[in-house]
């Protein structure tokens, strides 16, 4: 990672707009679905290569979500809200061939570990406030 302070807003809008800038090599075609997906055992990651966190430790407990539109986390619309579950806990990568941008983060149940992934879209990039 490039140091222990969460991405900007900025920074992200940036990989964003390099993303778009760009077609999806090979490699990433298959992850560019439009919302969160598990990550599954036909989907290559390994070419990917993190560029930073989103949260820092002392977000790591946030648990809100940010849907001011009736949106869930499962929507491909969803707001990518800095400082909201599930960004808290989200790591960017970047493929290194199309600079594709995409965000990762694990989520844990009780008795399973689900990685999933998303696009970074610029479109839904938003830094609402906490509400604490």
């Amino acid at each position: 990672m490039t140091g222990s302070a969460p991405l900007t807003a900025a920074e992200l809008q940036t990989h964003a707009a390099e993303a778009a800038a760009h077609p999806r090599c090979a490699d990433c075609t298959a992850l560019q679905q439009p919302g969160w997906e598990s990550i599954s055992g036909a989907m290559q990651t390994s070419h990917l290569q993190c560029v930073g966190a989103l949260g820092s430790a002392a977000d790591w407990e946030q648990l809100d979500e940010y849907h001011p539109h009736g949106t869930s986390l499962w929507s491909t619309d969803a707001p990518i809200a800095l400082g909201w579950h599930p960004y808290t806990r989200c790591t960017l990568w970047r493929c290194p061939r199309c600079a594709g941008a995409f965000l990762r983060y694990t989520e844990y149940g009780g008795y399973y570990e689900d990685e999933r992934i998303r696009p970074l879209q610029a479109g839904l990039i938003v830094e609402p406030g906490n509400t604490d």
